[in-house]
């Protein structure tokens, strides 16, 4: 695991959420993945985001899917459930389910049914604060149609509403601006394909997708990203350089498939999704497939 000194440091694994064959949640196999992951290097979970396919869980599954992560995980790997959710109430209430699991701190999502102004958002992050738990918002404005802007974040931070921003822009130059509008925000790596560089503008954490197929040489990669040492970095280019076919999947609408595919073909349990993510098309697939083996013929894992 990596050094941190905070809860939300380091990295922390968006998982994937295997099912049955009849389409019901595997919960043993989701324990033994995240008893994996921590086993493996990564810090800790984050159970029922995108990736998690929360939006397709019913309560009770959701639900479960965090007590499962919780009593999954050893000492010092922690825990931080996506509570996204059409209203801010809901949103507050699986915080709150979250924090009675035993979940170390919450990942949120503005709100998202519709273009969200300024004083709706910090209305949304009010709420959700009120269950307790540090609360990481998530950037990511291709899906919310909110963006997170770093003067919004700013205001978010000086009200003491979030320690932290998951940011899934792709757009490296706001790690500057968040960090000259509030720097006590801490920075955490919200997309695979753009580690190295949010790594020099010194983030610290990642919540990541790929470490669900290839968790040793990801948790390699974000330490020597983030050390800040010029030796590291030059260490880290030639890794980046080859996982980055890989990583860059983890930006696309297909990243839930994408990265199932991935864990199959590195003898994981990835498997299929629920609707309405169907599978991925044959050429996809095939160019996936192509990366994924790549990376494993080079021996990272």
């Amino acid at each position: 695991m990596t050094t941190r000194t905070r809860p939300w440091h380091g990295i922390h694994v968006a998982t994937a959420l295997p099912f049955n064959a009849d389409g019901s949640v595997d919960f043993a196999a989701y324990a033994e993945h995240v008893a994996w992951l921590a086993a493996n290097g990564c810090d800790g979970a984050c159970p029922n985001g995108s990736l998690g396919e929360y939006q397709t869980l019913t309560a009770e599954e959701r639900g479960k899917v965090v007590q499962t992560a919780v009593a999954a995980s050893p000492e010092g790997f922690t825990v931080m459930p996506g509570v996204a959710a059409y209203g801010a109430d809901e949103s507050r209430r699986w915080a709150e389910q979250a924090r009675d699991a035993g979940a170390a701190s919450v990942l949120a999502l503005p709100p998202n049914t519709f273009k969200a102004d300024d004083d709706a958002v910090l209305a949304h992050y009010r709420e959700v604060a009120k269950a307790g738990l540090p609360v990481v918002a998530y950037n990511n404005p291709y899906d919310t149609k909110v963006d997170l802007v770093p003067a919004l974040l700013a205001r978010l931070h000086g009200e003491g509403l979030i320690v932290a921003v998951k940011e899934f822009t792709g757009d490296v130059r706001r790690a500057y601006e968040i960090a000259e509008l509030a720097p006590e925000l801490d920075l955490l790596v919200g997309s695979d394909d753009v580690l190295l560089e949010l790594g020099l503008a010194g983030a610290v954490g990642w919540i990541a997708g790929y470490p669900n197929a290839i968790p040793q040489s990801t948790v390699e990669l974000y330490n020597l990203a983030t050390s800040g040492a010029a030796e590291d970095i030059k260490a880290a280019l030639p890794i980046y350089r080859d996982l980055h076919p890989l990583l860059r999947w983890d930006s696309k609408p297909e990243f839930v498939q994408s990265i199932k595919l991935s864990m199959d073909l590195a003898g994981r349990k990835g498997g299929a999704c629920r609707q309405p993510r169907l599978p991925l098309p044959a050429d996809v697939a095939a160019r996936i497939t192509a990366d994924t083996e790549a990376v494993l013929a080079k021996g990272y894992k």
